[in-house]
């Protein structure tokens, strides 16, 4: 299968909200990275898999609308914007990108880069107000 079939494929496995169908893309000794202050890595399909569940109820519907991918190798990287509704409560679309390796067939590394000031102006208007101090809005 080639990266892109993978990749695109992981993206989906998302929107259908089965941990077991998004963990089977990652290999056993899967690293995790997220590079905003909100986000939490973790290392290893089994604790990936464990953090899903939490992930997901609090990202209900969630999907990734993939913008743009560039290919090189067993490398990709992908621009995307995330559309979700935080705990049911509230719409958000918060945009990044992501840096993925593979290895044989499976998604060995993801950096995740998005705005975490976004996610957190759009999913809490407590937040929100303090943000718009800084001119976030």
């Amino acid at each position: 299968m080639s990266v892109e079939v993978v990749v695109r494929s992981y993206f989906a496995s998302f929107s259908d909200g089965v941990p077991v169908a998004i963990a089977g893309h990652v290999t056993d000794d899967f690293v995790n990275e997220h590079v905003a202050a909100l986000g939490e890595g973790c290392v290893g399909r089994d604790a990936y898999f464990e953090r899903l569940p939490t992930f997901l109820a609090d990202m209900q519907a969630l999907r990734y609308e993939i913008e743009d991918m560039v290919v090189e190798g067993e490398r990709a990287m992908v621009t995307y914007t995330l559309r979700a509704r935080w705990r049911g409560e509230r719409s958000i679309v918060v945009r990044g990108a992501q840096r993925l390796v593979l290895r044989e067939g499976l998604v060995a590394e993801r950096t995740d880069y998005w705005d975490a000031a976004d996610f957190l102006r759009q999913a809490d208007p407590a937040a929100a107000e303090v943000l718009a101090r800084f001119g976030v809005s």
